[in-house]
């Protein structure tokens, strides 16, 4: 109570009463928390009160606020908060989670954390595990999770025992938004251009009704199902062609006027049977185009040495049209009891994502001849997660206790994935059809679920002075996941048939379109039978961890244990032309312990230290025998049922100076040894062809310095402030003595990373310049063709992806109390995206020189949005 001793104090999720007497010499009440700002509230004097209650819920939200949790933390953590996510005018949480230091992202959606590839990051939404949107490996993409959904979003960078083990890179948590502060409802939309791709013209295969919301109504769908084997001449055989399939294939033109988005959101706060309750339901929305013409896309093998040139693979120059469509929901309950020591909570979230995509790609070929080709491509990929959770405090604060059971679901739909290629390989001079091979049709489906249920507790015992807090709880997660896929290829009698005479140099969407070109004696399907391309499988997980809090006076020590039984079950095929299903376990009990030390000099100056064992394994598509064709990567992309989890042991060190309000510089130190690494790597094989893989290599270090910074600029001008994160890692493979292999950084590895961005708040108005830059990328292993020891060496180059620099600007304004408008822009430099090999040629006369080779390349477009939001 303002002008009084009178203090009360409540705990981050609780609420608390505080009752004085009518007498007492006081008008206003003052709440506040460390790190946020102070808020007075007047109250009149009217009438003589018995007693006065002040309640209220802390908010967590703020920039200010999680630097102190920051601060607070038993582990080594970055976070980003819902109002510097208002700051950035960030989409999803894929463009969000890039301005945390130490963390980049591939392809606008799969996060690197210090140097580490997605499949070292482990991802958790709202306390519970959440399914891999890949099929190839372990990866949430978040950019299907709207940046509107997000309270905030953590990284912990240090392994705890209360954690999961399987993560070195980064833990990612994500919490979505909670009880609301006050009723409302907000409804915002927003157009946006780029200039690759907005009025300008655009081509997609035709679509179903519902693209627009993100998934297909089954008109790409194998229709009617199509259960039996299609790999037989004959009537029936062409029937199936002709009724149960879509056979348009024609690429469509059209003019997009511009990206759309728009989002809705519902905010109450209510009594529910006389119990404090909160409701917060949004809706978000938006459908894009991204052009991107005269795109190289290269493949390259060994070098030529004896003719000192490059050895072209494939070169081509691709036009790629994609249309993306994002529909999101989340829908969440709270309920706190009367004395706000208990809270209930009920989270769902639901996203949809659909990518239309059309390539059209000419070259030529190894052999020199030239080709074109061209796919039709659409996938819809679901998320839905479902948590129940509760946290219940006993009065004395002293024992906590928390739970969470979870559902969550990951689908990946793949319908109708239509290819088709003509090339001048009969050296005629006109490109046409050579073999049925050359014309290709595929549906996957993936599908993942997870259920979970976690219960950990706390206790505080008081010896004295002396008051550590002991810690222990359960996990149990069990996982399963099933591949399907079907891919038929179209085929001609080469003897005899009935189709024009010049029907392999017709236009492809011509001639497949049309149904009188169907049939036995004419164009028929067949399907390639490879039940090794099919899997499914299921994982148990169980967990244990006991942990002590044990303050020290200044130095606070967090010291842990946890074990962890994983049971991996792989279910595949043995043979490709019949079901020979069997059954491969992957199992492990393995024990993590983990230590952080914390030594606070001061309010102001802390040090940490942590060391912790972490595990990574692999995934189910990483064991399995399947091979896939990627029409990007033009190459097969195969499983290595050899593989073996790779343990990580992490030492971190950092300094941190919390100088003002808001205010942070931290410089940390941190070093990871990998013993098995498993890497993506890609060989030729058939002189011509490149295949991607999995592998271990025996083993691996990673060292980096991380250095972060948040001030305040008000002596320069008041309302400015900066902040700035910035990465130096550097990375070493490990091989065999006597190795051929090349020394090179891990794969997935940047040498640095740059965040930095200035902030200006003045009245209603809100501008934001930022920077992004990262190093040298490592995204392909070249392997080593030769026997180890031998002169005879050759080597495929590795992939790199080049540094590009990056800037955005958002101006947000409140016009008036209910609108509010925000302009944005983003890559205002539109640098070309470079994919580069460095190939080593030395020569016969001793010289050498390294030659540049560019894999791919594009400019990603200037971004232009402009937004408008109106709260009720």
């Amino acid at each position: 109570m303002a002008g009084t001793s009178l203090i009360a104090f409540c705990s981050i999720h609780a609420q608390s009463s505080l009752r004085i007497n009518a007498q007492a010499p006081a008008d206003s009440a003052a709440t506040s928390f460390v790190g946020d700002s102070t808020k007075t509230s007047r109250m009149q004097q009217t009438q003589q009160l018995g007693e006065v209650t002040v309640t209220g819920i802390v908010r967590k939200n703020s920039e200010e606020g999680r630097v102190k949790e920051s601060q607070k933390s038993q582990v080594t953590e970055n976070s980003v908060s819902s109002e510097e996510i208002s700051k950035t005018q960030d989409n999803n949480a894929g463009e969000v989670i890039r301005r945390i230091p130490g963390v980049s992202i591939i392809d606008g959606q799969f996060v690197m954390v210090r140097g580490l590839s997605q499949r070292y990051n482990n991802v958790w939404i709202n306390g519970a595990a959440v399914p891999s949107m890949e099929p190839d490996t372990r990866a949430f993409s978040f950019d299907i999770l709207p940046s509107s959904q997000i309270d905030k979003l953590t990284i912990i960078k240090t392994p705890s025992a209360e954690y999961p083990a399987d993560y070195s890179g980064g833990f990612i948590i994500v919490d979505t938004k909670e009880i609301p502060i006050s009723n409302s409802f907000k409804i915002s939309l927003g157009y946006g251009v780029n200039d690759q791709s907005a009025f300008h013209t655009f081509l997609q295969g035709k679509g179903s009704a519902t693209d627009w919301l993100g998934f297909d109504n089954g008109l790409r769908s194998l229709r009617h199902g199509i259960h039996t084997t299609l790999n037989t001449i004959g009537d029936n055989g062409v029937n199936l062609t002709n009724n149960h399939f879509n056979n348009d294939w024609y690429a469509r033109s059209s003019t997009p006027w511009g990206n759309l988005k728009g989002s809705l959101e519902w905010a109450r706060h209510f009594h529910l049977f006389g119990l404090r309750s909160g409701m917060l339901a949004t809706v978000n929305y938006s459908n894009e185009y991204t052009t991107y013409t005269d795109m190289q896309n290269n493949l390259f093998g060994v070098y030529d040495i004896d003719n000192d040139r490059k050895n072209y693979l494939r070169k081509s120059v691709d036009d790629q049209y994609n249309h993306n469509v994002r529909l999101g929901a989340m829908l969440n309950f709270t309920i706190l009891s009367h004395s706000g020591y208990n809270k209930y909570q009920w989270k769902n979230i639901f996203n949809q994502y659909g990518k239309s995509r059309y390539i059209w790609r000419e070259g030529v070929s190894a052999q020199n001849n030239l080709e074109n080709s061209a796919e039709l491509y659409y996938r819809s990929r679901t998320t839905f997660a479902t948590q129940f959770t509760g946290k219940h405090n006993l009065q004395d604060d002293n024992t906590v206790f928390e739970w969470n059971a979870g559902y969550a679901y990951a689908g990946a739909n793949l319908p109708d994935r239509r290819r088709w290629k003509v090339d001048d390989a009969l050296e005629t001079g006109v490109l046409q059809l050579t073999t049925g091979n050359d014309v290709t049709r595929e549906w996957t489906d993936l599908d993942e679920h997870i259920f979970s249920l976690n219960g950990h507790g706390q206790h505080t015992f008081t010896f004295g002075k002396f008051r550590p807090t002991v810690r222990a709880g359960v996990y149990g997660e069990y996982r399963t996941r099933e591949y399907d896929t079907r891919s038929f290829i179209y085929n001609w009698n080469m003897a005899s048939n009935t189709l024009p005479s010049d029907f392999r140099k017709m236009s492809m969407s011509a001639l497949l379109s049309n149904a009188e070109y169907y049939g036995a004696d004419k164009l028929y399907m067949i399907e390639q039978v490879r039940w090794r391309n099919n899997y499914r499988g299921h994982n148990t997980l169980g967990a244990a961890f006991v942990a002590a809090d044990l303050p020290f006076g200044k130095l606070n020590a967090y010291v842990g244990l946890r074990f962890e039984y994983n049971d991996m079950a792989l279910i595949s095929n043995t043979r490709d032309y019949e079901r020979s299903e069997s059954t491969r376990h992957y199992r492990g009990n393995d024990l993590f312990p983990s230590a952080n030390l914390v030594y606070r000099f001061n309010n102001i100056h802390q040090l940490r230290f942590a060391y912790g064992r972490t595990i990574n394994r692999p995934e189910f598509r990483e064991l399995s025998s399947m091979v896939f064709y990627d029409f990007d990567l033009a190459s097969d992309v195969q499983g290595n049922t050899e593989l073996k989890d790779c343990f990580i042991d992490n030492l971190d060190l950092r300094y941190e100076i919390y100088p003002g309000r808001g205010e942070m510089i931290t410089l940390a130190a941190f070093y990871k040894h990998f013993t098995n690494p498993i890497e993506w790597i890609y060989t030729v094989t058939g002189g011509t062809d490149l295949v991607y893989s999995f592998q271990n290599a025996r083993g691996a270090y990673s060292l980096g310095l991380e250095l972060d910074i948040k001030k305040r600029l008000d002596f320069l001008l008041r309302g400015l402030s900066w902040s700035f994160n910035g990465a130096l890692i550097k990375s070493h493979v490990e091989f065999p003595a006597g190795s051929n292999e090349d020394d090179r950084p891990m794969q997935g590895q940047s040498p640095y990373l740059i965040n930095t961005g200035f902030f200006y708040h003045i009245g209603n108005t809100d501008i934001a310049l930022l920077y992004n830059r990262i190093g040298k990328r490592l995204v392909g292993v070249g392997r080593t063709q030769g026997a180890t020891g031998s002169e005879d060496v050759a080597r495929v180059p590795s992939s790199y992806e080049m540094p590009h620099d990056r800037i955005d600007v958002s101006i947000a304004t409140q016009l008036t109390r209910h609108w509010k408008l925000t302009l944005s822009a983003r890559d205002l430099l539109n640098q070309t995206i470079y994919y580069k090999q460095f190939a080593d040629a030395t020569y016969s006369d001793g010289t050498s020189r390294t030659i540049t080779e560019i894999d791919r390349s594009y400019k990603p477009g200037h971004e232009f949005s402009l937004s408008a939001s109106y709260t009720f």
